[in-house]
């Protein structure tokens, strides 16, 4: 300690001021002379313990952040005292609270990152393993005509699906970081319903479903047009895909002062009460999950429409059909 510039600058000073009050003292009297030195030892005494003591606390906070920067939140300085070095042991602990946060939802982000990328591997090994297969079939001279087209089929279907999923995750990768910019523009629900059925209506009427829409023309919210459109048609999807032949499909709408809420309903084999809390988690596919699901619908349309002051309900239950309640909320708009 007595080699930092510090020390040697205040020692000289508090020196340097004693000598001068010795030599006034003792110009006065010899007892005073000898009265001012005891007393001058005794506060450079005092202040070279004090500042020692100083010097000792702010190594051990040199230390604490030695262990923090090595990843070590575990550490508690805190005192609950007055003063500075009170105050700074404070903010120090209040800083390390946050890195630990910080580290553990890295951690966790990174943890999700490692699934996602293990479940879209997965997504993508059984449709190009599909193909590849296929492909060496088709590449057989004795292959006959009917089979060749067939297998071509397949093969455009199975492209058609891994085009899908990796359009998807574009979109929700482009949402998680915020780099879309949702239009706030004035969506009449009507449209924007009937808009949404155009990609459904031919497998519904494959499997003979009937669709009915309720609600007043007028009803509106302000929120992005074709974003909607894209959760809603993600939602119309699962209920079409989890409903039997000749099923029903019900959408109504309505608004308040509060909110526009645009309701989904079918009469399908429903959600398992197991599975219910997951259904919005991305490559979560229930019991009653048809093959060629992803698992990824609903965890889209649940970013967009949170994304636009937004929330989804649903309730269902094992063969008691299923019901998604999209609330948009209003707000002022200038």
């Amino acid at each position: 300690m007595i080699r930092n510039r510090e020390i040697q600058l205040l020692l000289m000073v508090m020196c340097s001021v004693s000598i001068i009050a010795i030599i006034i003292a003792a110009i006065l009297s010899p007892i005073f002379a000898w009265l001012m030195f005891i007393v001058s030892i005794i506060l450079i005494g005092c202040c070279f313990v004090f500042t020692w003591w100083r010097y000792r606390e702010l190594a051990t906070l040199s230390g604490y952040l030695r262990q923090i920067s090595s990843g070590d939140y575990t550490l508690d300085v805190r005192d609950n005292r007055e003063g500075e070095l009170s105050i700074l042991k404070d903010n120090i602990y209040k800083m390390t609270r946050k890195l630990s946060e910080q580290s553990a939802v890295l951690q966790q982000e990174k943890l999700q990152l490692t699934n996602a990328i293990s479940d879209i591997s997965h997504q993508l090994k059984t449709p190009l393993t599909s193909m590849t297969v296929m492909t060496d079939l088709i590449s057989d001279v004795n292959l006959p005509e009917e089979r060749r087209i067939e297998f071509t089929r397949n093969i455009e279907v199975q492209l058609e699906r891994i085009e899908w999923l990796v359009s998807s995750l574009l979109k929700l990768s482009k949402i998680d970081a915020g780099t879309v910019i949702f239009k706030k523009n004035e969506v009449i629900v009507d449209e924007l319903i009937r808009h949404a059925l155009q990609p459904v209506l031919i497998t519904m009427e494959i499997k003979e479903q009937t669709v009915s829409i309720e609600g007043n023309e007028r009803v509106s919210f302000y929120g992005d047009f074709n974003w909607t459109a894209e959760a809603l048609i993600n939602i119309l999807k699962n209920c079409v895909e989890h409903t039997m032949e000749g099923g029903k499909i019900e959408i109504s709408f309505s608004e308040n002062v509060l909110f526009t809420e645009i309701t989904i309903s079918d009469n399908g084999k429903g959600i398992s009460k197991e599975d219910l809390p997951y259904i919005f988690k991305r490559f979560y596919r229930g019991k009653n999950a048809n093959d060629d699901s992803v698992g990824i619908g609903l965890a889209m349309a649940q970013s967009i429409v949170t994304s636009q002051n937004g929330t989804i309900e649903v309730e269902s239950g094992e063969e008691q059909g299923t019901q998604f309640r999209l609330k948009f909320y209003k707000s002022i708009h200038g």
